[in-house]
């Protein structure tokens, strides 16, 4: 028996911006077909044209390209089973649909939406089978089982506007064998008589995408919990067409879900609790609402991927950081679990400040400066290396960088008054203290860390104070507020000449 060629596909619809549900299913089919050595497929699912949204695609591999996450084939790449985008392919769904029609597995149907809104008010106090399109009201509506052939063709030749429905079995058993959930049984009387090709000329998703698996020797379909229910079509569309024994094997992953873990995480969940559901910054073509994303809001990609990989999955032990290759190495679908994920912004927030404080300062500089160039203020790399040195441990997102640091750029131009109330009073003491403070720390000209301690323990000493009731004050005047790391190392990196005229300015500003 020939081995299995690995071969699983992305296939995401360009009908707004990518959730980051979408991202995960994503990388869980990029783990899994690397880990095995097979190919990564992108697909374009754009035959819902309704839907279509200008920028979307581009969004979609933009993201995708963020992440690290690479295919094999794809829209720009191309492929030996191309094209990769489903409006290209158009051509090549009816005469699957029409197939179908010929063995007597789907037909058509001529019911205008008027009439279909009757059948569905008739039964929707009665029976449900009764409020749908399906074994129960098909003979009773306009299409090719109930109208006699002669007039079916009429009809068609006269270019009446028509769908093509599957025709679902009669209580049947449908089994789809799931490599996550296992057998899942569902009764034939539950479904509907799907829409597999449109009167507008599109395949709708079922038939295309089932007709492009196969196309594309798709070997496993990874995709999120939601198709679940669409399972056990996928399933007797592939028995349907005969293609039985080559269907790939299926593996929906489960929900994301709210922070409080009641429902899916949806695309307005982020704004509204505040923080991204996108990888990326999307600007709405029509509204131009603005919806953040986590590159924008200061996120590793590699720490977004960490991330997203621990929304469902777990490598069974206690190791939280993974490198894209160690993910690869580790990922297998049998550690995917049944249950929804909580996302936790919280949790995002710890990732990435796992990445930052592991990335060598000079990393980082690049992210600080082009702060520093919106305010046309020039510092020289190891000086910014510098700082960050100091105040990286207290940043979870790239934009704390600043928030954490603007004070060694540029001095306070004021200061925080309920502050100024806690440590400037009683105003005579402490500014005469720090008046003091000044004309002897002067005459400090070693300006090291060992020297300067020496000279402040001496002057605490002498003036029988303790340490914070002269740093505090300091730290007033250096900053403005109550932030940023030890006085002594603020006073280094600032150097002798900055220390000495942020003193004096604070002196002439505050209350003596």
């Amino acid at each position: 028996m020939a081995e299995l060629k690995i071969r699983v596909r992305f296939a995401p619809s360009p009908t707004g911006p990518l959730h980051i549900g979408g991202v995960r299913t994503a990388l869980y089919n990029y783990l899994f077909a690397r880990k095995l050595g097979g190919k990564m497929i992108l697909r374009i699912e754009d035959t819902d044209q309704n839907r279509y949204v200008d920028g979307a695609e581009k969004y979609i591999t933009e993201s995708l390209d963020w992440c690290g996450i690479q295919f094999d084939e794809d829209i720009v790449k191309g492929g030996p089973y191309g094209p990769y985008r489903q409006s290209e392919r158009k051509s090549i769904y009816l005469d699957y649909a029409k197939e179908l029609v010929d063995k007597g597995y789907a037909y058509y149907a001529f019911d205008t939406p008027e009439e279909l809104d009757e059948m569905r008010e008739r039964g929707k106090d009665k029976d449900v089978h009764l409020s749908q399109y399906g074994p129960f009201t098909r003979l009773g509506l306009k299409n090719s089982l109930s109208l006699p052939a002669d007039e079916v063709r009429q009809r068609l030749a006269s270019g009446e506007t028509y769908v093509i429905r599957i025709r679902i079995p009669e209580n049947e058993e449908i089994h789809v064998n799931d490599l996550i959930r296992g057998d899942v049984v569902v009764q034939s009387s539950s479904l509907d008589d799907k829409v597999l090709f449109k009167s507008d000329g599109w395949p709708t998703y079922h038939l295309a995408n089932i007709v492009d698996d196969h196309l594309m020797e798709i070997s496993h379909v990874i995709r999120g919990e939601e198709w679940l229910p669409s399972a056990p079509l996928h399933v007797l569309l592939y028995r349907y067409f005969g293609w039985g024994e080559s269907m790939p094997k299926f593996a929906h992953l489960p929900l994301l879900l709210k922070p409080d873990g009641n429902g899916k995480l949806s695309k307005r969940d982020g704004d509204r609790l505040g923080f991204p559901v996108f990888p990326l910054q999307w600007t709405d073509p029509v509204t131009k609402d603005i919806s953040s994303g986590y590159r924008e809001s200061g996120y590793f990609p590699e720490a977004f991927v960490n991330m997203l990989a621990f929304l469902g999955w777990n490598p069974g032990s206690e190791q939280e950081l993974f490198t894209m290759d160690e993910l690869i190495h580790e990922f297998s679908l049998d550690r995917v679990g049944k249950h929804g994920s909580k996302f936790d912004p919280e949790k995002a927030r710890w990732y990435n400040h796992q990445y930052l404080v592991k990335k060598p300062e000079f990393e980082l500089v690049g992210f600080l400066k082009r702060e520093l160039e919106k305010r046309a203020l020039h510092f020289e790399d190891r000086y910014v290396a510098s700082v960050i040195h100091l105040i990286k441990d207290r940043a979870n997102l790239i934009p704390d960088l600043w928030k954490n640091s603007w004070f060694f750029f540029v001095p306070p131009e004021t200061y925080d008054e309920p502050f100024v109330l806690k440590v400037w009073s009683p105003v005579p003491v402490v500014s005469g203290l720090l008046v003091s403070f000044l004309e002897e720390v002067k005459h400090v000209v070693d300006w090291e860390h060992d020297p300067l301690h020496s000279f402040i323990q001496d002057f605490i000493t002498g003036k029988n104070i303790k340490m914070g009731q002269l740093m505090t004050p300091l730290r007033l005047l250096m900053v403005g507020n109550n932030q940023g790391p030890g006085i002594m190392d603020i006073a280094i990196t600032l150097g002798r000449e900055e220390f000495l005229k942020r003193i004096e300015t604070g002196l002439k500003k505050l209350p003596r």
